[in-house]
């Protein structure tokens, strides 16, 4: 078990179940949850995807190094954005305050649940395919990841309940 962590942290690929999962085991585990991805579309007041078309993928991830950066360590359930890997600042930060949970999909699976990622805002090169992106950042998350998940065939309740098995959360806060 690991234990003396205040947040967890859900890292993966687009359509992995971080979201989803995080308010779940956010309201399981009576903590707050936070997702970087609609905290960057609420700061810059538009969506992941007109931030990749107007500006590139590079200046998404920039924004999301100074997003995860921002977060404190006060009880979280925190679901990053696909490429929060890539920010070892980033990953280092959440590091101190909390367990980094990767959420372990395979590409087969993320295909069939998202179909067109081409409006999901991905920070990837234009020349990259979705697959290529997905070898690159597999080994990223694992790289960054305290614990993996392997979320295929599971529910997002089964999901939650491994993460609490592993981490050995705690309901309510200490005082």
């Amino acid at each position: 078990m690991i234990k003396n962590h205040t947040n967890i942290v859900l890292i993966g690929m687009p359509g992995s179940g971080k979201s989803t999962v995080g308010v779940i085991l956010a309201k399981q585990t009576a903590r707050d949850f936070v997702d970087t991805d609609l905290l960057i579309q609420s700061s810059e007041e538009r969506s992941l995807q007109d931030i990749v078309d107007a500006y590139g993928h590079m200046v998404l991830r920039q924004i999301e190094e100074n997003t995860l950066l921002t977060i404190g360590d006060a009880y979280h359930i925190i679901a990053t954005g696909g490429s929060a890997a890539y920010s070892e600042r980033g990953m280092a930060h959440l590091k101190k305050s909390g367990v980094i949970v990767f959420l372990d999909v395979s590409l087969e699976t993320l295909v069939e649940r998202v179909g067109d990622f081409g409006q999901r805002g991905i920070a990837k090169r234009p020349d990259q395919t979705f697959a290529d992106l997905f070898e690159e950042r597999f080994a990223l998350y694992s790289l960054h990841a305290d614990i993996t998940i392997q979320c295929d065939g599971l529910t997002q309740e089964e999901v939650c309940m491994r993460i609490k098995a592993v981490t050995g959360y705690l309901p309510v806060r200490e005082s």
